[in-house]
């Protein structure tokens, strides 16, 4: 068990000391042990502030001797704090009437008193509401030492705070834009050996992994012109990369960058252009520190073959994005549409956007492109709540929207709609609905017996 899950499960712990009806009971080694847990994890410089158990006043005179020579132990200080701030990372009840001890070393009891006067300034406007609010109670649990899907996680519990997830992400998926889109099309299913798994004629739509799609338009009908710039690359993530690569070279297509294997490296790949232009990567991610945390997911999934290349096939898709400014960027894709970050690159950072579509910030500065204004390409979640996260995005403008309202497709084969993200990617959200031309989509999205029904099973997790 990591330093970090253990500060989680001691806070769970003395949190519900604090909230049990024999508080007054509580063993003081209790307390000071996690007083000591945590500030060892102070001094290691795993957290900068940490809080023991929230306890009554006399209590707290009881066990101060004791916390004090655990604290100098663990070379940190206390600082009794008898008004803990406020937010919504916990129940307000926690440690009302209550003292807690601030376990911290340099300027950090500084950090959390700026961020308490903070607070009181904005009560006293009265305005210590809505996304200032939610300001502080970040800043506190960065200060915590939380990574954001947990602060996220605690908002949630405490507030209307909701997260993309929440809504029910049932498959991820990337549109492109064709001038051909019939040459595109056989492309990607006689080179690539993907799988049509529907066919609106203006739109085909391919199953690149377990729950990672594909879709190619034609750009006379579409969202975006051909002649616009192509600023994203799709990267298809597979154990086979020399097979790929062999294969590949046989057929003739044009390569960007060439396959160069050397030892050591994080993740090995090459680059093709597809018909019109678009990138495409072939990567393996190799055991590195940089992928500690990748890895893990990468290797839960299963490879989905392409059914016309003899088993050839892929494990994830990463969907890479270009932008100008990394942090803003990834403050919208962990704060505002609550994903994850799976690994961090420097210069590029990937989070999950479902089981096995993952989505690449890469800063335009060192990335295959440059930031351009307009883009071909539509990124695009399947979501099973589709209404109610319309309605929570537009309550709460977590990025411009570009219509009212959710709209229904020819037929009422699906619903849908688009925004833009910080940067000018389109983001579409789009649920699909029994149709003829939906059989084979609805039994990969929905894992129905006949593709029939669509009748959503359980959501995700990821």
């Amino acid at each position: 068990m990591n330093k970090t899950l253990i500060h989680y499960c001691l806070i769970c712990l003395a949190l519900i000391a604090s909230c049990s009806n024999n508080q007054t009971q509580q063993d003081n080694s209790f307390v000071v042990g996690g007083i000591g847990a945590f500030a060892e994890m102070v001094n290691a410089g795993v957290k900068k502030l940490a809080l023991s158990a929230p306890l009554p006043s006399s209590e707290m005179d009881n066990l101060m001797a004791e916390a004090t020579r655990v604290a100098e132990q663990n070379n940190v200080s206390l600082f009794r704090e008898p008004d803990l701030l406020v937010t919504d990372l916990f129940p307000a009840e926690v440690t009302k009437g209550k003292e807690v001890l601030l376990i911290y070393q340099g300027t950090t009891k500084e950090q959390y008193l700026q961020l308490k006067e903070d607070a009181r300034k904005l009560i006293a406007a009265g305005t210590y509401t809505g996304k200032s609010r939610e300001a502080i109670a970040r800043r506190m649990g960065r200060l915590l030492g939380y990574p954001t899907p947990y602060i996220n996680k605690l908002l949630s519990a405490n507030t209307a705070y909701r997260t993309l997830p929440d809504f029910g992400v049932r498959a991820s998926n990337l549109f492109l834009y064709y001038r051909d889109l019939q040459k595109a099309a056989d492309f990607y299913t006689k080179t690539l050996g993907l799988e049509l798994v529907a066919d609106y004629s203006m739109a085909k739509v391919f199953r690149i992994t377990s729950d990672s799609y594909l879709i190619l338009v034609d750009a006379k009908k579409g969202m975006h012109t051909a002649e616009e710039p192509k600023t994203v690359a799709l990267a298809f993530i597979t154990d086979q990369l020399d097979e790929w690569y062999a294969y590949l070279k046989t057929t003739g297509v044009k390569i960007k960058y060439d396959y160069n294997l050397k030892p050591n490296r994080p993740h090995d790949g090459f680059v093709i252009h597809d018909p019109e232009g678009y990138l495409l990567e072939f990567e393996r991610f190799n055991t590195h520190p940089e992928n500690e945390n990748f890895l893990p997911h990468l290797n839960q999934l299963p490879t989905i073959a392409t059914p016309n290349l003899h088993g050839l096939g892929f494990k994830a898709t990463v969907t890479w994005l270009y932008y100008k400014d990394l942090v803003a960027m990834e403050n919208f894709y962990q704060e505002g549409l609550g994903l994850t970050r799976v690994a961090d690159q420097g210069w590029a950072k990937i989070y999950q956007g479902s089981a096995s579509g993952y989505i690449g910030l890469v800063d335009e500065r060192r990335g295959m492109h440059s930031f351009t204004e307009k883009k071909a390409v539509n990124v695009s979640f399947i979501v099973d709540d589709l209404e109610g996260w319309f309605t929570y995005a537009q309550e709460n403008a977590l990025f411009t929207l570009r219509e009212d309202s959710v709209s229904t497709g020819p037929e009422s084969k699906y619903r849908a709609f688009v925004g833009y993200d910080p940067e000018g990617y389109y983001f579409e959200f789009d649920s699909f609905y029994k149709h003829k031309d939906n059989v084979t989509l609805m039994r990969y999205l929905y894992q129905t017996n006949d593709g029939k029904s669509g009748s959503p099973g359980p959501k995700r997790s990821f």
